[in-house]
């Protein structure tokens, strides 16, 4: 917006997106967004109403969420990071926040058999928790995640595999979207078809509801693997996942609604 981009190349060369987490960067304080077919995206106030809800969200928890928005230095809001990267700017930020929940869902599922649909040929696999690990047999294991491996998506027990990746990656993402939308504890069938659970109880991403409310149709990409649904339109399409192999228009409409 009102501005051009800097887009510079890596050594591969590969592009290298703008960055919301490095100040250096030519683009940190420019405003600018990501834009896919089909997608309402958010009103022209969809930015400050983010921010107002996060501001809101830490008055009752006192979590941090009011330090997740950056402005201007004229102190309006440019941008409302996520949690995770939120976390790279701020490494003292959301530390422990889901570990009671995280406890909770490692004490269930001792006795409890956990049931992922991994949505591919492994099928439906069961996982418990035995001596702390959250056990898939012939498959892997998963230890507790912290908060920043949970808001990562790609760290901890979600930071590779070392055998069976495929399979490994397939459950991993669907645990770590559980985790997100806090219905790991509530369903022990994930990814779940019941919509009204997500982020229904504390702790969950509060920036993920946020975001999802304040867009036109309620989709958008939140968090890693915020396009992981129970299928067959069950759950809807939460990260508004788009795809053309044979695209003849491409129309942007900035300013929002």
């Amino acid at each position: 917006m009102d501005d051009k981009l800097t887009f510079l190349l890596n050594p591969g060369p590969g592009l290298i997106e703008p960055s919301v987490s490095n100040p250096s960067d030519p683009n940190y304080n420019k405003n600018w967004g990501f834009s896919s077919q089909s997608v309402a995206g958010m009103p022209a106030n969809g930015l400050q109403t983010v921010c107002d809800n996060l501001v809101a969200q830490n008055q009752r928890d006192n979590a941090g969420w009011n330090q997740l928005i950056v402005n201007t230095a004229a102190g309006k809001p440019l941008r409302a990071l996520s949690p995770n990267t939120g976390h790279v700017m701020n490494q003292n930020l959301f530390a422990g926040y889901y570990d009671s929940y995280v406890n909770a869902c490692w004490d269930k599922y001792t006795s409890t058999p956990l049931k992922i649909d991994t949505q591919a040929e492994w099928g439906v696999v069961t996982g418990t928790v035995k001596n702390g690990l959250l056990i898939f047999p012939g498959l892997g294991t998963f230890a507790k995640p912290s908060t920043t491996d949970i808001f990562s998506c790609s760290t901890g027990p979600f930071g590779g595999y070392p055998n069976n990746a495929a399979a490994m990656g397939a459950i991993g993402a669907r645990l770590a979207a559980a985790l997100n939308r806090s219905t790991l504890l509530s369903s022990d069938t994930q990814p779940t078809s019941d919509f009204s659970a997500y982020y229904a109880t504390t702790p969950t991403n509060y920036y993920s509801r946020i975001v999802h409310a304040a867009n036109i149709d309620g989709r958008g990409y939140a968090f890693p693997y915020d396009d992981v649904g129970a299928g067959g339109g069950d759950g809807g399409d939460q990260a508004g996942t788009v795809f053309d192999g044979a695209p003849k228009l491409f129309t942007v409409a900035v300013g929002g609604r």
